[in-house]
């Protein structure tokens, strides 16, 4: 696989907080999922690798740039689709409005090219019939689109997306990961998000943060199998288990060392990635 971007010993502090620590990771083209609780760095690593903020130490590339120089920096940017966890609009602007001026910010000087990419990516994502619309009246769901348009203007090759279906319902989900599907075919997007499920559906690889850190990098697959024997049911919680819950058939479910003789049952990828948050604790505890 083509690696696109690639990034090596990035090390950022506020004050005493390590926001991060010796991250490293190399991207391909498709989609790779970024798991993490809150606080592990996921934001302040896709704000370093959009150029929003330099990192203290490390380096990094994107497309064959390096954004340490100047030009380098003007080069990623543009060929960078950033969606931030809060995108900033103005309530008056337009839906077309809004994605046009970004368009502006990066360097579509064409006006007449610049309106048929305008109306392009809101086609894209299903926004077409309403771009003349105020954001103001638009839904949350709609909103998001919005942002994701403008993230997609000039067909950038690294798409940087964070948080992008947080507060949506299960249908606006599902148009959303549709949407991201599209857009990992023929270049390269880094999805943060808290829902294992999303990741599960869309994502050829998967990296999990803690501390400001990378705590695993690879398939879904792989992620899932950490969970191998290590998930049971039974009738009653077990002391023992890092994890369980009852079910909506009253048994529990319990992940964590099975005590033996255990029904153990299939794992998913939310299993895998609970017990390597619950190593990453334990490693931060030894330490």
């Amino acid at each position: 696989m083509t690696i696109t971007v690639s990034a090596s010993g990035l090390s950022l502090h506020y004050g005493r907080t390590r926001a991060l620590d010796e991250v490293g990771l190399r991207l391909s083209p498709g989609v790779t999922g970024l798991l993490g609780p809150n606080g592990a760095g996921k934001t302040t690593l896709l704000r370093v690798l959009a150029t929003a903020v330099p990192a203290d130490r490390g380096a990094f590339t994107v497309l064959g740039h390096d954004p340490g120089t100047v030009r380098g920096r003007q080069e990623v940017r543009r060929r960078l689709g950033y969606l931030p966890q809060t995108p900033g609009f103005h309530p008056d602007f337009t839906a077309f409005a809004f994605v046009d001026y970004v368009a502006v910010l990066k360097e579509l000087t064409d006006r007449r090219a610049r309106h048929r990419e305008v109306r392009r990516v809101l086609e894209e994502v299903g926004l077409g019939d309403v771009r003349g619309r105020r954001i103001k009246k638009l839904s949350g769901g709609m909103r998001q689109r919005v942002a994701l348009a403008a993230a997609l203007v000039g067909d950038p090759g690294f798409l940087v997306l964070d948080e992008p279906t947080v507060g949506l319902d299960p249908e606006q989900r599902m148009r959303f990961r549709e949407l991201i599907a599209g857009a990992g075919e023929g270049r390269t997007v880094l999805l943060s998000t808290h829902q294992t499920e999303d990741v599960a559906m869309l994502c050829r690889r998967v990296l999990v943060m803690a501390a400001g850190s990378v705590r695993f990098d690879g398939t879904p697959a792989e992620l899932t199998a950490r969970a191998a024997g290590r998930v049971w049911r039974s009738d009653r919680r077990d002391a023992g288990a890092k994890a369980g819950w009852r079910t909506g058939t009253g048994e529990f479910r319990q992940v964590g060392d099975p005590p033996e003789g255990a029904e153990l049952v299939e794992p998913t990828l939310e299993d895998g990635y609970l017990l390597v948050l619950d190593g990453a604790v334990d490693a931060e505890v030894a330490a």
